[in-house]
């Protein structure tokens, strides 16, 4: 099973890509039959969306053939989004502009937002409100909001708070462990259900 992890992110380095490498970790220790793969929007490496991706542009097609194979193989999807101005980053709303169903429909995924104070509700709910419409993404029920991210999954015990860092540490690991088991559910669905037709290729 492959579970890719997108880090956010603009920002080179980020506390996104510090959960993001530990949530990898956490994959790798736990999970026998999981292969995770992480991919980071620092210095936001995407270009804006324009019309010509619609158009068959050999620029898109050669920029975005890479990760749309690796999207495209995988099971499962974990997005991490730091709350800026009570917003999820723009690099990460235009991702979701360029990759569609073939790559992420109905496929599941979990939302981790990461706030440096006690806020990260405003990206859960903007991610679950206008993030899958058309490519059909199915944000599983669990997500996980990181605050006072500076004080929890650091590789140093004493830059952590002890009694947050291992209670985020022990839900990381139950709730990576419910995404999968909807990866496990919805491929079945996948393999058994017409999930692709050009007639309804948006949303409603």
């Amino acid at each position: 099973m492959k579970i890719s992890i997108i880090s956010g992110s603009h920002r080179n380095p980020s506390q996104s890509e510090k959960v993001a490498s530990h949530i990898e970790a956490t994959l790798r220790g736990e999970f026998d039959d999981i292969e995770p793969w992480v991919y980071t929007l620092a210095d936001n490496p995407l270009p804006l969306w324009d019309q010509t991706l619609w158009e068959d542009s050999e620029e898109w097609s050669q920029r975005l053939a890479p990760l749309k194979k690796q999207l495209s193989e995988s099971d499962a999807f974990v997005f991490i989004a730091p709350e800026w101005h009570g917003q999820v980053p723009a690099g990460l709303k235009n991702f979701f502009l360029l990759f569609n169903r073939f790559e992420l429909g109905h496929k599941p995924a979990l939302i981790v937002t990461v706030s440096s104070a006690d806020g990260g509700a405003y990206p859960v709910a903007e991610l679950r409100m206008s993030s899958y419409k058309n490519n059909r993404l199915c944000y599983i029920p669990e997500q996980l909001i990181l605050r006072n991210v500076e004080k929890i999954l650091n590789k140093k015990t004493e830059d952590n708070d002890a009694d947050a860092d291992g209670y985020f540490r022990e839900r990381i690991i139950w709730t990576l462990g419910i995404l999968r088991g909807y990866a496990l559910a919805l491929r079945s669905m996948r393999e058994s259900t017409e999930v692709h037709r050009d007639k309804f290729g948006n949303g409603m």
